[in-house]
């Protein structure tokens, strides 16, 4: 339950950003983004884990894994967004399983059986008919290979995050994280504002772009973060990480209610990911090959 809400909170932070973008360059808005996200987590912990000090948090450990795993990696997704639509980069991050997978096979020694290995084969077919690459010249879209390669090191930080903060809340193991998130986003501003580039430009000007700031924000990260690293935390990040493909389907939902077309090939590519998201989550299936994420590290 509480990964699916994750992901419902997630998938209302793509279309905010797509409107967002027609204005303001890509790595000021990533960082205003995360910069309030991280000040709301802030102001949360202590109404809601009052024994808890900012002083006792493990803030170079978390800063690490921040920088890295979720700064560099939001940082190419809303990149990926921009060289697409939010459709596209919402199944780009779909796509995660595999390399939630792949890190779960080095690292901890997963088994794979065929069925599952078939799961994975439907995840990706799902995700190239979804997103409309090799549709046009059989190539895959730059938009779509670089948020591919954004959501495999948002997969490292979720993983690290659950795997070396062990004695964290979900709340507390999100804020220590997510400063070095908004770190590393700050560090790309700055040096996009020196050379003059057009991302480092920002542009909120009225009431609307306040308030899709605030839905790209506080639903998109801060609530869906926390929501996302206690799922990681209780099943693992390659279970937790299926769900991501239900991702574009909200994505699509959303864009739909407020006037925007149905494209049917995406709807088509989204089915399939959910077979390959059912196949994989069996009970046969999960008995054979996911080891238990308790255990001791």
């Amino acid at each position: 339950m509480f990964c699916a809400l994750a992901m419902i909170f997630f998938a209302a932070g793509f279309p905010a950003a797509q409107i967002l973008l027609e204005s303001s360059g890509v790595l000021a808005l990533i960082f205003v983004r995360n910069a309030l996200g991280f000040v709301v987590l802030l102001a949360f912990l202590p109404l809601l884990e009052r024994k808890t000090g900012l002083l006792d948090l493990p803030w170079l450990a978390g800063f690490r894994i921040g920088f890295l795993g979720f700064g560099l990696g939001s940082v190419m997704l809303l990149v990926a967004q921009s060289m697409s639509d939010a459709t596209t980069a919402a199944l780009a991050v779909a796509a995660m399983p595999i390399t939630a997978i792949g890190l779960e096979v080095i690292l901890d020694n997963r088994q794979l059986t065929i069925r599952f290995l078939l799961a994975v084969i439907l995840v990706l077919l799902g995700g190239v008919l979804a997103s409309g690459v090799m549709v046009h010249d059989l190539s895959v879209g730059t938009g779509f290979a670089v948020g591919l390669i954004g959501s495999g090191f948002f997969a490292w930080g979720s993983r690290q995050t659950v795997k070396k903060l062990p004695d964290l809340s979900p709340l507390s193991r999100t804020i220590v994280t997510t400063g070095g998130m908004v770190a590393f986003c700050l560090i790309c501003w700055i040096g996009a504002g020196f050379m003059g580039q057009s991302s480092a430009t920002l542009n909120i000007s009225n009431q609307s772009d306040i308030a899709l700031l605030l839905i790209y924000s506080l639903l998109g990260l801060s609530i869906s973060q926390v929501l996302w690293i206690k799922s990681v935390a209780d099943i693992g990040v390659a279970i937790a990480s299926f769900h991501l493909n239900a991702t574009p389907f909200y994505v699509m939902v959303i864009i739909f209610l407020f006037g925007g077309g149905w494209n049917w090939m995406q709807t088509g590519g989204v089915l399939i990911l959910i077979m390959g998201a059912v196949l994989a989550q069996l009970p046969e299936a999960r008995m054979k090959t996911i080891p238990d994420t308790a255990e001791p590290l």
